[in-house]
């Protein structure tokens, strides 16, 4: 149902399934099964997952897994009732998204140009997708090669719910990718797929591989790579082009996001990156930025690129 109705990313497929794994086996602990569970056998899990310090967003994911398992049972006759519709999500803590600054993501460009090898040349493609379109990393390692166009001058991008949005590539990405596609298919076998813009095996580059690839390169340029992951660089994309004065409804299309809503966390991060460049300024104890009628402060970031 999640593949063919939903149209649900394999990896969200794994996530529902390693979650109603171990909910079998919590509720094996209670001499029931699945298809016998209460609602009481469903909070007394959901009170395991917190005392064991899932984080809420964790558990408020398990929730939704279990949720739409019972309204599938439900739907399809099944079960006569619904022993999760009572079921609450737990309140989460409102935490920004990991970013980093210009400067920072500049030394990561530095420093991946000075890797010329096929595997470096694969690294830097990536990271200006990454970073110059704001791309999923499951977007990202999927992409095939007739997603591009012929002059690479966009990408057509197919997101959650099989929703399709096209890209525009600024000239350092188009560049990368050039340089990448002059040395992708070098010393590979010829049963190797073509498919993929990003090769590997007889697959696609994986996630895990590139997040790897983005720890070991932020080492080399001297960022804690606990800090660098492929949807950092998607925060990055979003918040520094607000920052640059993008609207929100156009990084929601860029994005890919259904609500426009989730796109405003952005807004926070970009607030707080000034809070603190004004508290970092020689002054800010003595001239504090004037503050409005309505509280907000004065303070401008930059305009438009």
């Amino acid at each position: 149902m999640l593949a063919a109705e939903r149209q649900a990313s394999p990896h969200t497929q794994d996530a529902y399934a390693r979650d109603l794994r171990r909910l079998e086996r919590a509720l094996e602990a209670r001499a029931t099964t699945l298809e016998a569970a209460t609602a009481a056998d469903l909070r007394h899990y959901l009170g395991l997952l917190a005392a064991r310090g899932f984080a809420r967003r964790t558990q408020a994911r398990h929730l939704s897994s279990i949720r739409e398992f019972y309204r599938f049972l439900l739907t399809e006759g099944l079960r006569d009732d619904n022993p999760a519709e009572t079921l609450r999500f737990p309140k989460r803590a409102r935490t920004l998204p990991k970013v980093l600054d210009e400067a920072e993501v500049e030394r990561l460009f530095e420093t991946a140009a000075a890797d010329s090898s096929p595997r470096g040349l694969r690294l830097q493609a990536a990271l200006e997708l990454l970073y110059g379109t704001g791309l999923r990393v499951s977007e990202l390692v999927g992409i095939p090669l007739a997603a591009l166009a012929p002059d690479l001058s966009a990408l057509t991008v197919v997101g959650k719910g099989n929703k399709e949005r096209r890209l525009p590539l600024g000239e350092p990405a188009r560049d990368a990718i050039r340089a990448w596609l002059e040395v992708r298919d070098a010393g590979r076998s010829s049963a190797a797929p073509a498919r993929w813009l990003f090769p590997s095996g007889r697959g696609h580059l994986t996630r895990q591989r590139l997040a790897q690839s983005l720890k070991e390169l932020a080492a080399r340029a001297g960022i804690a790579p606990s800090r660098i992951s492929p949807h950092v660089l998607r925060h990055a994309f979003a918040s520094h082009m607000l920052a640059r004065g993008a609207d929100l409804r156009t990084l929601q299309k860029l994005l890919g996001h259904e609500d426009i809503s989730t796109v405003q966390i952005y807004t926070h991060v970009v607030d707080e990156s000034v809070r603190r460049a004004l508290a970092a300024h020689p002054l800010a104890r003595q001239h504090a930025a004037p503050h409005r009628a309505d509280g907000t402060t004065d303070a401008r970031t930059k305009g438009p690129l």
